[in-house]
């Protein structure tokens, strides 16, 4: 079954939750229930959050990735299906997807059969919004965004 973008997006907006923008202070305690599975580590292997678990894929650079396509990582077929039809994670829809898994997957592939590896679910949806927030922010456009030890912020253009 092809995917359209316009079938993504629709399923995505009827799916998200009211929080769609969390706290990624309280979403790193929250994280260390992920932990055992996730780790976010940058380009250089550096551990920037979790315990280099390997269950699950890395979540370094997770928001704007193609859903399905970490390199090296052995994905289930619906979750890659996503990815083809143009699914590209942003902190809404790895919200929604992280309170339930497979109902995402079957809304956003339109798939009754389709099923998440992930079992786990966070049932609260602050807490799948401060967790998508937090990792957001260990990504790499919060990295760029970051002043290198030693250096002045970047000034704000008028």
């Amino acid at each position: 079954m092809k995917f359209s973008l316009s079938m993504i997006a629709a399923a995505t907006l009827l799916a998200a939750p009211a929080f769609a923008e969390g706290d990624a202070a309280k979403g790193e305690r929250v994280f260390n229930q992920c932990q055992t599975c996730h780790v976010v580590a940058n380009e250089a292997g550096e551990v920037l959050a979790g315990r280099n678990a390997k269950t699950g894929p890395n979540l370094y650079g997770v928001i704007g990735r193609t859903a399905g396509s970490y390199p090296d990582f052995e994905y289930g077929e619906s979750i890659v299906a996503a990815g083809a039809g143009g699914l590209v994670w942003d902190e809404a829809q790895i919200t929604t997807y992280l309170a339930d898994p497979t109902a995402f997957l079957k809304e956003v592939t339109g798939d009754p059969a389709a099923r998440s590896m992930m079992a786990f679910k966070l049932r609260k949806p602050e807490d799948a919004a401060n967790v998508a927030a937090y990792v957001a922010s260990l990504g790499p456009a919060a990295d760029a965004a970051a002043p290198a030890e030693g250096e002045a912020a970047p000034a704000a253009n008028p």
